[in-house]
Order: C-alpha cells, then sequence, then structure tokens
C-alpha cells in the first residue's frame, strides 16, 4: 500500500441494526480503505479516537454489486469492511453515541 496516511484508513462507519447490537460488546464497524490491513486499521482506530485500545481487529473483502441499466451491466465497486474489538478499560468511541 503506497504512502496511506492512518486517516485514509477508516472511510466511514457503518450503520445497521446489527452493528448496533454489536456496540454493546465494544464492536464497532467501520468501512476501510480496500489495501488497509489489520495493523493499519488498528493504529488509525487509535489514533483517531483518543483514549481506545484495540483488542482485535477482523476485516472482510466484500465484492461488488452487479447492476443493470437498461440492457447494460456492470459491478459496484469493491469494498472492506472491519470490525474492531476495543477492550473493556478502553474508552467509547463518541461518533457512535446517540445513535
Amino acid at each position: 500500500m503506497a504512502n496511506v496516511q492512518y486517516y485514509d484508513v477508516i472511510l466511514k462507519p457503518v450503520v445497521t441494526e446489527k452493528t448496533m447490537e454489536l456496540m454493546a460488546d465494544k464492536k464497532y464497524t467501520f468501512l476501510v480503505h480496500t489495501e488497509a490491513t489489520k495493523s493499519q486499521v488498528k493504529e488509525a482506530v487509535e489514533k483517531m479516537f483518543a483514549g481506545t485500545k484495540v483488542k482485535s481487529v477482523n476485516t472482510m473483502n466484500l465484492d461488488g454489486k452487479t447492476k443493470r441499466r437498461g440492457m447494460t451491466y456492470g459491478k459496484t465497486a469493491k469494498t472492506k469492511k472491519a470490525i474492531v474489538q476495543l477492550t473493556d478499560d478502553s474508552a467509547d468511541i463518541e461518533i457512535f453515541e446517540g445513535l
């Protein structure tokens, strides 16, 4: 991965019913850069959100969906999703507060 900074790794949080239930266990879900490694995701979360300590990171690669527009077919972009588990003594991530 060529010269990607920690603030380029995390693209946006994933907010669904399932991810909201995981927040009770201190698991937070993010869309991340497709070439980001687990260690880069861990470093990015700890630097971007003060007081957080990452216990583990699980990642999954998602293929693009096939879409049709008229008679032509295409695919949406590939994405990568990361589920970040925080330690018990870690601070919560504030962007998920009040959701």
